[in-house]
């Protein structure tokens, strides 16, 4: 059989509060859950914003980078998504569950055309509303590079792409590690 105490009294309470105030403990703001996350932006979404915001603003210049990018090796899969996607959807392109809508070939282009060619069919792709498209940027060796430039290249442009949610190595039937899913951003959407 077990007893109840008996209800605290004002000078417990005003004890209680009194150790919390001395402790430092602050009254919250809000009663809101936190998700864990930091409210600051890190300095890549802040540049992927800017970069969406230029878009916007009719800016045709090129959003991707030209210089040294970290070479991949051909056979190697690639795969990167932002850190919110739910893993359901990072699992599904992975899988190639969702369809893609369409596709571009980067083969027999010199870097400065891939990425040209790349930017232009981003741009359409997300005007258009498609939702995952496909970029075969084959495997071959640069002819003064020891890895796969266009692969390499693409890797890390669709990285700094704003409007681009994750991408991963294509399956077999669509070209395997020559080729890879993207993920777009719907219109309107932010991260």
């Amino acid at each position: 059989m077990s007893r109840r105490r008996p209800p605290p009294d004002d000078d417990d309470f005003s004890a209680f509060r009194q150790a919390l105030r001395e402790a430092g403990v602050r009254r919250i703001a809000h009663n809101r859950a936190d998700p864990g996350r930091s409210r600051r932006q890190d300095a890549a979404a802040a540049e992927r914003r800017a970069a969406a915001v230029a878009a916007d603003s009719g800016e045709a210049t090129s959003r991707t980078s030209d210089g040294r990018v970290e070479p991949v090796r051909p056979s190697q899969p690639l795969d990167f998504a932002v850190p919110d996607l739910p893993y359901r959807i990072r699992s599904q392109l992975k899988r190639g569950r969702i369809a893609w809508e369409a596709g571009l070939d980067l083969h027999g282009y010199t870097l400065d055309v891939a990425r040209r060619e790349l930017e232009s069919f981003l741009r359409e792709a997300a005007a258009g509303g498609q939702r995952c498209v496909l970029v075969v940027h084959g495997k071959a060796w640069g002819t003064s590079a020891d890895y796969p430039v266009i692969k390499s290249h693409v890797n890390a442009w669709l990285r700094e792409w704003p409007g681009v949610l994750a991408f991963c190595s294509a399956r077999e039937a669509d070209g395997g590690t020559g080729a890879v899913y993207v993920l777009l951003r719907r219109r309107g959407a932010h991260a």
